[in-house]
């Protein structure tokens, strides 16, 4: 009888820790389900949710998981304004290390102008100043912004539905734009004119690799010119009669390099920045979404991309799209 007691209380105790494990997943399920756990992420093609931005940017080359200091950066200088990150490459296939992004404050939108007083204040923190243009058509979705979770939540389920609908659509959507504006994070692909959203910094990355491309393909015609001049040369030797001569002679025509090259102009033709897939249009996105009765209205009839392409590794294919973005 003495330990009845005793008993009883390690009972008592066990089913208040009990009690306690259970409020505790509660309260981690409603804090996940407020975040967003279960919000469904729908992606469309249309106008897009913002106009003109003017921000205040640090661009950077690395892993994706850095940009949260960035972040921080910005909001240590003004808190009330709002953040956007611009993404370039893959993350899923591009290495850590070569990934390319922008983060930053948005300063002003649309026909606003940022203060001087503001510029001063990220410039003299290390952040310049771009401004990107209202893009014309984009594919969007957004995600709710009420705790830091949701930011985890919406790089996991967002971005995987922006790949599937891009995809299925054949469409040609770069850079990933993402927009925290009060309870809200917006994320914008655009559809046309890819290269207004590369940061200057970009820009002279993609004007490198453009030029060491170029270099080497140079090399590469240098090397193949050589190489049949010296077959040539043994063709004339290897003739006796005028006739055999004007045949072996005939090697010396540039055609195959002249083939290659009309297959190389070809294909910086069509470019990732410029093309998506064959049957892909604005047209057929309009059509899309006046059947369903859903997307946003108002979308232009545009004409549409020209070969057919994948996802590559990364959502910007090829150099020359800055370059063609910024004619």
């Amino acid at each position: 009888m003495r330990h009845h007691p005793s008993i009883m209380s390690d009972w008592m105790l066990l089913g208040l820790i009990a009690v306690l494990v259970v409020l505790l997943l509660l309260t981690i399920f409603a804090f996940a389900v407020y975040s967003g756990l279960f919000t469904e992420v729908v992606v469309s093609a249309g106008s897009p949710p913002v106009g003109s931005i003017t921000l205040a940017y640090k661009f950077r080359v690395g892993p994706y998981g850095e940009s949260g200091q960035l972040f921080t950066d910005g909001c240590s200088i003004s808190s009330k304004l709002c953040s956007i990150g611009v993404y370039y490459d893959n993350p899923h296939t591009v290495s850590p290390e070569k990934c390319r992004f922008a983060i930053g404050r948005i300063l002003s939108e649309g026909d606003a102008k940022p203060s001087e007083e503001q510029i001063r204040r990220f410039q003299k923190y290390g952040f310049k100043i771009f401004t990107f243009p209202t893009p014309s058509h984009v594919v969007m979705a957004s995600f709710p912004f009420t705790t830091p979770l949701s930011i985890h939540l919406a790089v996991n389920r967002v971005h995987p539905a922006l790949d599937t609908y891009i995809k299925e659509r054949k469409l040609c959507a770069h850079p990933r734009i993402e927009i925290y504006k009060e309870d809200r994070i917006y994320f914008v692909c655009p559809l046309a004119r890819q290269g207004d959203f590369y940061v200057p910094e970009m820009k002279e990355l993609e004007r490198k690799s453009r030029a060491a491309a170029e270099a080497e393909d140079t090399q590469t015609d240098i090397t193949g010119a050589d190489t049949m001049s010296e077959t040539s040369s043994i063709s004339i030797e290897a003739t006796t009669d005028s006739r055999d001569t004007s045949v072996a002679t005939s090697v010396l025509l540039p055609f195959p390099t002249s083939r290659g090259r009309e297959e190389a102009d070809n294909r910086s033709e069509h470019s990732y920045s410029e093309s998506g897939a064959s049957g892909s249009s604005f047209e057929e996105l309009d059509l899309e979404a006046a059947a369903d009765g859903e997307g946003t209205p108002g979308l232009l009839l545009t004409s549409g991309y020209g070969e057919t392409q994948e996802l590559t590794d990364k959502w910007t294919k090829e150099p020359i799209a800055a370059e063609r973005g910024e004619e």
